[in-house]
């Protein structure tokens, strides 16, 4: 397996370090033959090439098996025709990767703040009020007059019905439960599409539980009983807040995974910023990418069918857990060590799984 890493900005390049050591012991461990190959996005690209993605890399991530994506300074890059292209949007929008999964878990050695749980949210990835991705040409907000801005929201029935589909396939494996997140009382054909959609793909999961709420009500619900949810479908927007939501309530949004996957294509990418603060400290947690880098491992082995790789990122998963277990991670999440340092804790574990 090829794989395309791309460290990003700020904190980027020591949790990518970090995920590497990781991917390297699941690699020896489990007789994967990965093959990492390294690049460059963000502020490092536009200084060098007057670009923060430049002609060629899609064609790389094209050739690849899979792309991992370290944080980027997105709210730096202000102006496309300058350069200040968005990579995360970027890669999402021209690989169509429609599915935004996000898992979302607790720890007994680092509880999270409102109990016990373990969920996963799946968030549509290509439409919705995202003006850089739902448009043919241009984006979709308009300044009418100074005083006066619309925005317009696309909705498919081709894209809610695969995100829909994605979820159902992850329940089915899973606790057999599907919750839709809409605002139809509101938003009556947009979010009534949506959930007519995630109906008919309920026909063809018999098993598979579907119930829907509504979104402003769904935040109350899942801070009071998360351990209630197990798999949560829903548009770009909603799932955006809801994903960070639930990943900072099991203690950290350093603990979330999140992988953008689609038919032929997937990405791991870290859940949370590219923290400038405190880049080049050994402070930052990697383990939000690690977990990503898993899921992009198991994405491969079920796609493929191939067991060492999906053996390999529960593997991970599992280090991951004995390492916060043991408080053998950063300081965020109650440890005492560097970035580096909790990158080899985890490796070390991969290795004798």
């Amino acid at each position: 397996m090829r794989l395309l890493i791309l460290p990003g900005d700020g904190i980027g390049p020591e949790i990518t370090a970090a995920t590497l050591a990781v991917l390297r012991a699941a690699s020896d461990r489990f007789g994967l033959g990965l093959a990492l190959e390294e690049d460059i996005v963000g502020h490092e690209s536009l200084k060098r090439w007057g670009t923060t993605v430049r002609d060629g890399l899609l064609d790389k991530a094209r050739a690849a098996d899979g792309l991992v994506l370290g944080p980027a300074a997105t709210f730096d890059y202000t102006d496309e025709s300058k350069g200040g292209i968005n990579p995360s949007m970027y890669f999402r929008k021209n690989l169509d990767l429609f599915a935004n999964i996000r898992p979302a878990r607790t720890y007994p050695g680092f509880p999270g703040k409102v109990g016990a749980f373990d969920l996963i949210v799946v968030r549509e990835n290509t439409e919705g009020f995202y003006a850089d991705r739902n448009m043919a040409s241009g984006g979709s907000e308009m300044l009418v007059t100074e005083d006066v801005a619309i925005s317009l929201r696309r909705i498919t029935r081709a894209c809610c019905h695969r995100v829909a589909r994605a979820a159902f396939e992850l329940a089915n494996h899973r606790r057999k439960r599907v919750t839709a997140v809409h605002k139809a009382n509101v938003l009556k054909i947009a979010d009534g599409m949506f959930l007519e959609e995630c109906r008919k793909v309920a026909a063809d999961y018999p098993d598979v539980v579907l119930d829907d709420v509504i979104v402003d009500a769904m935040m109350a619900h899942v801070v009071r009983a998360p351990d209630r949810f197990d798999v949560i479908v829903t548009t770009n927007m909603f799932g955006d807040i809801l994903s960070d939501l639930t990943a900072e309530l099991s203690g950290s949004i350093g603990l979330g995974g999140s992988l953008n996957a689609g038919a032929d294509y997937a990405m791991a990418q870290a859940a949370h910023g590219s923290a400038p603060d405190i880049a080049g400290q050994d402070r930052a947690n990697p383990i939000s990418l690690i977990l990503s880098a898993a899921q992009l491992l198991s994405w491969r082995g079920q796609r493929l069918s191939a067991n060492s790789f999906i053996a390999a990122g529960a593997a991970m998963e599992r280090a991951v857990e004995t390492a916060v277990n043991a408080h053998r991670v950063t300081a965020d999440i109650g440890g005492g060590l560097g970035t580096r340092a909790t990158g080899e804790a985890i490796a070390a574990l991969v290795r004798e799984a």
